[in-house]
């Protein structure tokens, strides 16, 4: 296995969402041994602390149900910045924070694969496409937008900072996605994003939906981002979150994946977001969240610890 240089960045942003306790999120993630459980696989780990946002403009939208517009704007400039430079050191993996910080990893990460002449692919782990504009948003809460904004979808002209490379819709493979409004659904379909919600997983399983994805990637000589939202899983197994959904990916599904994509090799740069360790059960959500990230970078299932007593 190819040892990494692993660049921890906590975005503590939980203006995107509708309740508070995703700002806590980063704090949760290194109390659960994400650094540890890095390095114990050979990777180095450097752990920037916490990022903070843009000073804020005064925005207003003819949108009126819009929430907390200039300060997520302020934390999608900072972080628009932060990836880019970060996707040149290393393998960044973002903290959050809600998922409207993806607005910023994603134009980041972007802007960086086109400098280098090589497409950039997005594999979304979640429960929602966040494919909604200023204009169709209902709940006015702005992790529901980032891929839209992301995409060059109108009307975050004026708003949001100018794409430097919007991310190629048809690039993007969702997983898992079992809650979606009508004007989303138009639009995704309209845009060409592979979307797999629920029903294909039971009816084909993860596996074959995400090979040909990878399949994809590879022989692109892509560049591949991962987003992975806690409410993509199950909430029998992962409780810590806001937005709960039932039926979502099982602990033997979501680990499938995460191998999957370490012996792809392709992945290079994590999203971690919407863990609220509020609404956790004694860091139960924390804690199977490092063990997906310790999947993706290496840890096989025979190297599984027995959580107690012994076998």
């Amino acid at each position: 296995m190819t040892s990494k240089h692993c660049i921890l960045l906590g975005v503590p942003l939980q203006e995107g969402t509708g309740r508070l306790g995703c700002d806590m999120g980063p704090g949760g993630f290194r109390a659960a041994g994400l650094a540890g459980a890095l390095q114990e696989l050979g990777h180095s780990v450097e752990d920037r602390g916490n990022l903070a946002p843009a000073p804020q403009r005064p925005l207003s939208h003819p949108n009126q149900a819009i929430k907390h517009l200039p300060e997520v704007v302020a934390w999608t400039e900072a972080l628009a910045e932060a990836s880019y430079r970060l996707g040149a050191e290393g393998m960044p993996i973002i903290l959050g924070g809600d998922h409207g910080l993806a607005a910023g990893t994603l134009s980041g990460f972007s802007r960086r694969a086109a400098e280098t002449g090589r497409p950039f692919f997005v594999l979304w782990l979640d429960a929602h496409p966040d494919f909604h504009t200023l204009d169709s948003t209902v709940s006015g809460n702005l992790h529901g937008c980032p891929v839209a904004y992301a995409t060059g979808r109108p009307g975050f002209e004026g708003y949001f900072p100018p794409l430097a490379a919007p991310v190629n819709p048809e690039n993007i493979c969702m997983i898992g996605i079992r809650s979606v409004d009508p004007a989303e659904r138009m639009a995704l379909t309209a845009a060409g994003v592979t979307v797999h919600d629920m029903r294909a997983i039971d009816e084909h399983g993860v596996g074959p939906l995400l090979q040909a994805f990878l399949k994809r990637v590879a022989e692109a000589n892509g560049v591949l981002h991962v987003s992975l939202d806690v409410d993509f899983l199950d909430p029998g197994i992962a409780p810590g979150v806001g937005t709960t959904v039932p039926g979502g990916a099982t602990f033997r599904e979501a680990h499938l994946i995460m191998e999957m994509l370490h012996d792809s090799g392709l992945a290079t740069s994590l999203d971690l977001v919407e863990l609220n360790p509020f609404l956790d059960e004694r860091g139960r959500t924390a804690l199977l969240m490092v063990d997906l990230v310790a999947s993706l970078m290496g840890r096989r299932v025979m190297d599984r610890p027995t959580r107690a007593g012994t076998a």
